[in-house]
């Protein structure tokens, strides 16, 4: 999984000392270059499935049926352990039972699969803390996308902008003084959501009321930020679909991780809503977010959301070389690889190009690179596209009430930048399925293939990154292409 200041209340242009920011959790890239940017933290450990036990020998188990559930089945299984949450509308259920009665549930009649729960992790990466709140409304990054014209401007290059879409946000929730950050009419909190619990002996989800707002971490604000924009001390940053609404749904802890039984419950309960009161509405769902294994309730769950007619973007996963992580690299869902700009921290210390410098139009694939740390295909997994992941800026706060604002690198960036641009194709027609939404993105990137580049680090330093065609999916998103390109 991953997860990943400056006080803006008294003044735009106070300049604050550059800060790292280093989350550790599981998969470190020890090749990346001095000053290079790596979600490697919680974004996509290599904890994977877990079957530590508490003193009793419990774990937490998910149950997929290859029937409906009924009460007699969910008697037998309480012979077994313990059943704690029945996902009725995917036919699972997560259970507290010993190690050891594992094999003997995957053995069961009606019983299609059963696995430990498994850990997802989102956090950043790196992050370095803005410095410079001077310049324009838009930024680099959807500059690269082709959102928008250039930095310093309001102007777009796309004329939808996501009104009357849903992209729930499946994150750490939302900070508290998220209303300083974001317009209170941008975020649907009639239907935001925190579910909690899972994993080891629990082996539960709970439902938590109003702690989506009370998020510690800020990975979900800042990922957010990226498709709606956000208020940087009352300047307005504009964001990749600034007219869309989010729903904040909180699946992971604290601590910016969890696990794979809560993000089930979360991705159910958004299939749910567009099944029920948003089946009028498009929807979209963004998890920056990921482990390496796939868990079967949660591969049902994804499956049972696709089928009301959402659409589902993930991040790639941190992993480099070691491979994508999962829900990411699950064939129907939407994933993203972390790409990068080579005019980054140029000329040093330049702290205000995210800005100030413009992206070369039509846009150069010579001019981009990808980061060491974004994960690579390997067999049997599904990488789709490649977005700005690599020094974004949005809000990330490290002291309680107090607004600040980091750049940060990882495919959690990534993954809301495509999810953005799926709510503009939405709005332009409604009707188009997840696999459409795919075909188009992937048929409209812009070719980018194996290559190399030295780029320069917010240290100053020069490194040199290299990448092959595992590490770009269809290559990089173009907005603009991606609606000409929608029926």
């Amino acid at each position: 999984m991953e997860r990943y200041g400056f006080s803006a209340v008294k003044s735009l242009v106070t300049i604050v000392s550059l800060a790292v920011l280093l989350v550790f959790a599981g998969c470190s890239d020890s090749n990346l270059p001095t000053g290079s940017s790596s979600e490697t933290a919680l974004d996509m450990t290599t904890a994977g499935t877990v079957l530590t036990k508490s003193s009793n020998g419990n774990i937490g188990i998910n149950v997929l049926l290859n029937t409906d559930v009924t009460d007699a089945i969910l008697a037998d299984l309480g012979g077994y352990g313990k059943v704690r949450d029945v996902l009725y509308k995917v036919n699972a259920v997560t259970m507290q039972a010993k190690a050891g009665e594992l094999p003997t549930i995957q053995a069961l009649p009606y019983v299609a699969a059963a696995n430990p729960d498994a850990e997802r992790h989102g956090g950043p990466v790196d992050g370095v803390n803005l410095a410079d709140f001077t310049g324009g409304l838009s930024t680099w990054d959807l500059d690269a996308i082709n959102v928008t014209v250039e930095p310093f401007s309001t102007d777009r290059n796309v004329e939808y902008t996501g009104e009357g879409v849903y992209v729930a946000i499946l994150d750490t929730g939302l900070k508290d003084l998220w209303r300083m950050y974001f317009p209170q009419e941008r975020i649907a909190v009639e239907y935001a959501k925190s579910f909690g619990g899972g994993g080891m002996e629990n082996g539960n989800v709970s439902e938590q009321p109003n702690k989506w707002e009370h998020d510690n971490d800020s990975h979900g604000t800042h990922v957010t930020s990226t498709v709606i924009g956000y208020s940087l001390g009352g300047t307005p940053i504009n964001g990749s679909a600034p007219m869309a609404t989010i729903i904040p749904v909180k699946v992971l802890g604290q601590s910016g991780w969890g696990w794979s039984s809560v993000i089930a419950r979360g991705i159910e309960y958004i299939g749910d809503l567009k099944a029920g009161p948003l089946a009028d509405y498009p929807v979209v769902i963004n998890m920056s977010l990921g482990g390496p294994v796939l868990d079967a309730v949660e591969q049902a769950a994804i499956d049972y959301a696709i089928a009301q007619g959402v659409v589902i973007c993930a991040s790639a996963g941190n992993s480099g070389t070691n491979g994508m992580g999962y829900p990411g690299a699950y064939e129907p869902v939407i994933s993203a690889a972390a790409s990068g700009w080579i005019y980054e921290w140029e000329p040093f210390p330049n702290r205000s190009w995210w800005v100030n410098l413009d992206v070369a139009e039509p846009t150069d694939p010579e001019d981009f690179y990808i980061a060491s740390f974004s994960s690579r295909e390997l067999s049997g997994q599904d990488l789709d596209i490649a977005a700005p992941g690599s020094w974004v800026v949005g809000p990330y706060q490290l002291q309680s009430g107090k607004t600040s604002y980091y750049f940060l690198g990882g495919t959690s960036m990534a993954s809301p930048h495509v999810a953005g641009v799926v709510a503009l194709m939405l709005e332009k027609n409604p009707t188009l399925t997840a696999a459409e939404v795919e075909a188009i993105l992937e048929a409209s990137a812009i070719p980018f293939g194996a290559g190399s580049q030295t780029i320069i680090g917010p240290s100053g330093a020069a490194a040199t990154v290299s990448w092959g065609t595992d590490a770009t999916g269809a290559g990089l998103l173009d907005a603009e292409a991606a609606l000409a390109a929608t029926p």
